[in-house]
């Protein structure tokens, strides 16, 4: 997809579904970290929290105690909506949503002490701007080696053919060349069992991992041929590969 296409594609995902994912039975083994955890491991009760690329708020509703205020934003007007509305639905009283892109956030340098950004683009120079001296930035993101078996099958995938690290040692670069220090890097590569056909074609069809899946009806003989390869007694096999990022200003 190029960006126009993703951009659409998201906000049409916002709409009908937010970044939830919770219906999906999959069993993953091997996950070094849960994201959101180490965000409050990071976080004091006194501090402001930006969360950038939000989708539909639910992993930061997750985590309302973490922080005196906590900021989602993101670039879909989808995605605020359906964010808009969980946090209406939880009743917090200390997280708030807006339509904002990253690219340009809309609060003074400092303002935040935790930065937080999972599996979405941020600007480098934004997040130093608006995080305060001493504050946490931590992002998690796709490495290009994710759902590498599901890619192979199809011949094309996100980030297909990029070698894996690139998009990991890009970040690191242009932290570093911002004034982060402390910048640390971990990884890990799950296997991943999704118990049912259902659960891997709703997977596809609301994230960007093949392209135009379900566009034409080849997709769904690949589908139903890698499936017939990769069942187990646990499930369907894929793997899930993921790099974090934590970075102190």
């Amino acid at each position: 997809m190029n960006e126009l296409e993703y951009r659409n594609f998201y906000d049409r995902v916002g709409k009908m579904n937010g970044w939830d994912f919770s219906r999906v039975k999959c069993q993953s083994e091997g996950a070094a970290w849960d994201f959101y955890d180490v965000v409050t491991q990071n976080s004091k009760k006194s501090d402001m929290l930006l969360d950038i690329g939000t989708g539909g708020g639910e992993a930061l509703l997750s985590i309302v105690d973490a922080a005196l205020l906590l900021i989602g934003i993101d670039h879909s007007m989808g995605m605020i909506q359906t964010a808009q509305a969980n946090v209406s639905a939880s009743k917090a009283s200390n997280v708030r949503m807006l339509y904002m892109d990253a690219a340009h956030i809309q609060f003074p340098e400092g303002f935040f002490q935790v930065i937080s950004n999972r599996h979405s683009g941020f600007d480098p120079r934004e997040v130093a701007r608006v995080l305060a001296e001493g504050g946490c930035f931590l992002t998690q993101q796709v490495g290009e080696a994710d759902k590498m078996n599901l890619k192979l099958a199809f011949g094309r995938g996100q980030a297909f053919e990029v070698p894996d690290g690139t998009l990991m040692n890009l970040y690191m670069t242009q932290l570093e060349e911002v004034g982060f220090r402390d910048i640390q890097s971990f990884e890990y590569d799950a296997i991943d069992y999704y118990e049912t056909y259902e659960d891997l074609v709703f997977l596809l069809k609301h994230t960007p991992i093949i392209p135009n899946f379900g566009q034409t009806a080849e997709d769904f003989t690949i589908l139903h041929q890698f499936i017939e390869e990769h069942q187990t007694s646990k499930g369907i096999r894929t793997n899930s590969k993921r790099f974090m990022i934590i970075a102190r200003k």
